[in-house]
């Protein structure tokens, strides 16, 4: 396989948890905090084997609060940090989720979703994660979760949701599921000089004397980051602090910081969404779905247009922030929306919230332990095209 200082580039067949991980190394990932969980195993594996090759370190913990404690940490140390996990590990790192918005400590979480709730179908795929990505943690904070609907796109969203991490000072979620994460596939993995890494601003960068820094500068919506040990004061606290990092109950400045912390990625979303839509241009039915599930809605459209109907796909790739602008105009052109997702309905609310009564919103929902049959999908196509006239 051909190297480049133990990276990896060329075509490979692998599945998409192993693509997360070589993501993951591309982007510049050297720490790895990580416990083991189903179905997203192969990820920390795969970490364990190839950081030694890149003068990176793997470490499993204790548990997955360990896990992520420990990724936040050496983050702030300057080490590209992530971890992986699956939904009751997910529930368990909450906390430390809103540890690192609070702290703005970029940190990357792959959470490849299972059956649930509880312990649920450990095995099997679900997509039960999607609002907890959002709103799991206490408090009011942005956050970035990307779903990638194969191993192609489980590699460069990880790359991605690197990226975006150092850019925004912010956590980043890979919303993976159990059918990607376990499906193989051709994944092309460019020449480490073809791939453009984003890197955190630090102090150093801005030339700010370490006199003047202050580590959570309000006068900067993304203030620089100075990396611990290196000669710039650093004070960080979970509690609301002042821009000194110090703990503070005033409420202009706790409302302040709050105000940042969301805005910081709400301000840019048209910039970070990203999505795909197929046969959206003429569709009077629009399906919305994302993950494995979008695949069997991809098939369901293309039956759809053989029988004749306008039907077409919206792939939410960018879970969050929300494309809500392109919902808005999509129902404002169809008869129907049917949002198909492997939960009792969680993006639902989202698009149901952002088509805002301009057109009407079905529920497709289906599972914990399968996707959609493509024929099911169909059905209700046809089912609500009569209903709609």
């Amino acid at each position: 396989m051909p190297k480049e200082n133990g990276i990896l580039y060329g075509k490979f067949f692998m599945n998409g948890n192993e693509a997360s991980a070589e993501g993951g190394i591309v982007a510049g990932c050297r720490f790895f905090g990580g416990y083991p969980i189903t179905p997203s195993n192969q990820v920390a594996a795969r970490m364990s084997k190839r950081l030694p090759e890149v003068g990176g370190v793997f470490i499993q913990f204790e548990d997955e609060i360990g896990s992520i404690v420990a990724i936040i940490g050496a983050s702030c140390a300057g080490v590209k940090s992530m971890t992986a996990t699956s939904g009751p590990g997910f529930s368990l790192m909450m906390e430390n989720i809103g540890l690192a918005a609070m702290l703005e400590v970029p940190i990357v979480i792959v959470n490849v979703m299972r059956g649930g709730p509880s312990t649920g179908i450990p095995t099997l795929v679900g997509q039960g994660d999607f609002m907890q990505a959002r709103w799991g943690s206490h408090g009011d904070y942005g956050i970035i979760a990307l779903a990638p609907n194969s191993p192609q796109e489980a590699f460069d969203l990880t790359v991605e949701a690197f990226n975006l991490a150092e850019k925004y000072r912010a956590p980043a979620v890979v919303l993976s599921d159990q059918t990607v994460g376990l499906m193989y596939g051709k994944v092309e993995i460019p020449h480490p000089s073809e791939i453009e890494l984003v890197e955190r601003t630090t102090p150093e960068k801005l030339g700010i004397d370490p006199e003047d820094y202050l580590p959570f500068d309000s006068k900067f919506m993304i203030p620089p980051m100075a990396i611990a040990g290196r000669g710039y004061r650093v004070h960080m606290t979970g509690l609301t602090h002042d821009d000194r990092g110090y703990p503070t109950t005033d409420h202009e400045i706790a409302f302040k910081l709050n105000q940042r912390l969301v805005k910081k990625i709400e301000q840019d979303a048209r910039k970070i969404c990203r999505f795909e839509e197929v046969h959206t241009e003429d569709a009077e039915i629009i399906v919305v779905s994302y993950g494995g599930a979008s695949r069997s809605a991809l098939e369901a459209i293309r039956l759809a247009r053989n029988k004749g109907l306008k039907a077409g796909l919206f792939r939410i790739i960018t879970a969050w922030p929300f494309p809500t602008w392109e919902i808005k105009r999509l129902a404002e052109q169809a008869k129907a929306i049917i949002v198909a997702e492997v939960n009792m309905g969680q993006a639902y609310h989202v698009v149901r919230e952002a088509v805002d009564g301009a057109t009407d919103v079905y529920l497709l929902p289906y599972g914990p332990g399968e996707i959609h049959p493509p024929d099911l999908i169909l059905h209700k196509i046809e089912e609500v095209n009569k209903i709609e006239g």
